[in-house]
């Protein structure tokens, strides 16, 4: 398994999958959220809303998976990371829950290349240096092993987190 770690657009990868740093309701939002529904097109709206008719949106550290739209990948992976309440809350849990749910829907649907944002370290204000740590080991440490993981930082100091933990420049 490679991983990788680029400062970019998610939008813009051609990967098999996206992940996308969903909310609960799984209707789009801010942040990569909002990029990924804005960049898909109204597919992407189209089959949330088929899920969320269908068992009420996703909780916190689980995932669900739709088709790309207009997305330069074959899926989009929906994970619901936790908000951070000063870690109190099992947010490392969670968010490795998010991560683990993940790469389980990567295994059942072939997935080979796979591209994760930084779960819920923007408006959710999860620390990113332990959020990247808890991203690395998942990766690291879950049965499923795609061919290739690509960590897409969306900031310098993410990025230069993830370079760091991963031992690149």
């Amino acid at each position: 398994m490679e991983i990788s770690v680029i400062l970019g657009d998610i939008t813009k990868i051609k990967a098999d999958a996206i992940v996308n740093a969903a909310n609960t309701s799984l209707l789009g939002g801010g942040g990569v959220d909002g990029a990924i529904h804005r960049a898909g097109g109204k597919a992407i709206l189209d089959d949330c809303v088929k899920i969320r008719n269908k068992q009420g949106g996703c909780a916190v550290g689980e995932a669900v998976i739709t088709g790309a739209g207009e997305l330069p990948a074959q899926y989009v992976i929906h994970a619901v990371g936790p908000v951070w309440k000063n870690g109190r809350s099992q947010e490392p849990e969670l968010l490795q829950r998010a991560y683990s749910r993940c790469l389980d829907l990567a295994a059942t649907h072939g997935i080979q290349v796979i591209a994760f944002p930084c779960i819920s370290t923007g408006i959710y204000r999860f620390p990113k240096k332990e959020a990247a740590i808890i991203a690395v080991n998942t990766v690291r440490q879950h049965a499923y092993k795609p061919a290739r993981v690509i960590f897409v930082c969306f900031d310098q100091e993410s990025y230069a987190i993830y370079q760091a933990l991963l031992g690149v420049q």
